[in-house]
């Protein structure tokens, strides 16, 4: 069982950057691929960044440049940086822990961005 907290949303102005963190229990941290996805308001949940156990990364195209995945194994932790904020970034980001057919998500943290 692996339980994810996500921190670090908040009000930002467009232009304006965010770093959001996802800290998870137990020890097995570092075997799980890590993701990010984000969820707009009457839109489906899509994949932001993913980062691999070897810490292989992977952006959809819309952030490519501006976002940046990293995980601390020491620290149970994966971060998401977010530069060039830009309002149709503005969602519920939610942390995922993936392993073959496990699979948990955290509360989700809001990140808005104002024009």
């Amino acid at each position: 069982q692996v339980q994810l907290v996500e921190s670090g949303g908040g009000l930002v102005q467009s232009g304006g950057s965010l770093r959001l963190s996802c800290a998870a229990s137990g020890s097995t941290f570092s075997i799980y691929r890590m993701g990010w996805y984000r969820q707009a308001p009457g839109k489906p949940r899509v994949l932001v960044a993913v980062i691999g156990s070897d810490g292989t990364t992977g952006y959809t195209d819309s952030v490519k440049g501006r976002f940046t995945i990293s995980r601390d194994n020491a620290k149970n932790t994966v971060y998401l940086q977010m530069d060039s904020l830009k309002p149709e970034d503005t969602a519920v980001y939610y942390c995922n822990a993936n392993r073959v057919t496990l699979n948990y998500w955290g509360q989700g943290t809001q990140v808005t961005v104002s024009s």
